[in-house]
């Protein structure tokens, strides 16, 4: 069984991480210090700035592959049958 990347499926735990996170502290506001609840606050902040340029940064670069291998089919089947040529060869040294 192969696993293959899929940048969509993690921004999308991420962020159901992020809204857990957000839940777990407003469930726990009565618990805590008022210092401590703006601290998670300020960090779920930052967390959600990182993962909104996290996913820009995703969506960038699946445009440019995009372009590229529209604009030069023959060039991006080289490249891939060389990279699996060079695995193939790895994986038969083994």
């Amino acid at each position: 069984m192969t696993e293959t990347y899929d940048g969509g499926r993690l921004a999308e735990d991420l962020r159901t991480l992020v809204d857990d996170a957000e839940a777990l502290l407003r469930a726990t506001s009565n618990a805590g210090s008022a210092e401590v609840q703006e601290r998670a606050q300020e960090t779920l902040q930052d967390l959600r700035l990182r993962l909104a340029a996290i996913e820009e940064r995703v969506r960038e670069g699946a445009r440019d592959v995009d372009a590229f291998v529209r604009d030069n089919p023959w060039r991006a089947m080289a490249v891939v049958g060389g990279a699996a040529l060079l695995i193939g060869l790895l994986m038969g040294r083994r």
